[in-house]
């Protein structure tokens, strides 16, 4: 009797230990979550350096649109992009290769007629771009574009909307010309 005893108190001891035996679970668990939970981070973080981005080329858009709007261009000696563009580039702190920055700065004659939409043309961004000379009372429109390169793209949700993998970034600021002097 003791020895069926000792013998069934074994079995049921070895069973315990084999269902309790959970060495190496938490490496396969972490081997199934974590592909899809760095991925997931990655693309949350991502979202944030765009959305981040797009917030500095705002800011640096409505500042050195200032310079236009209040004539300091002007008496800055900027009569291009490539003058406007250093301008800009002293405002987005490293975030951006300024070589890829593009500057479009142009007068309307009414809101109304003023083209602020993406110019994007099957998935390559148009050429059309420029800088007109503005005056005392103009209405000029500024907008900064930057190709800003997509990384993380889960299952078919990309943030891309270029043809290259990049996200175009723009910003605008438009505004009348306050009556400064010649």
């Amino acid at each position: 009797m003791l020895v069926s005893r000792t013998a069934r108190f074994l079995r049921l001891n070895v069973a315990r230990r084999f269902v309790r035996k959970n060495d190496g679970a938490a490496a396969v668990e972490f081997g199934l979550v974590a592909a899809p939970f760095l991925a997931l981070v990655f693309a949350i973080l991502e979202t944030a350096v765009i959305f981040f981005a797009g917030q500095v080329l705002e800011t640096a858009a409505a500042d050195s649109g200032r310079l236009i709007m209040t004539g300091q261009a002007k008496a800055l000696g900027i009569t291009g992009a490539s003058g406007f563009k250093d301008e800009v580039c002293k405002r987005i702190y490293g975030l951006f290769d300024c070589s890829k920055i593009q500057v479009d700065v142009r007068k309307y004659s009414s809101l109304a007629s003023a083209d602020m939409s993406k110019p994007i043309e099957n998935g390559q961004l148009k050429t059309t771009l420029g800088y007109d000379q503005t005056a005392a009372g103009d209405l000029v429109v500024v907008r900064l574009l930057y190709e800003y390169p997509v990384y993380v793209s889960l299952l078919g949700l990309n943030l891309a909307d270029m043809g290259n993998s990049k996200r175009l970034i723009m910003a605008t600021s438009a505004f009348r010309n306050e009556p400064f002097g010649p």
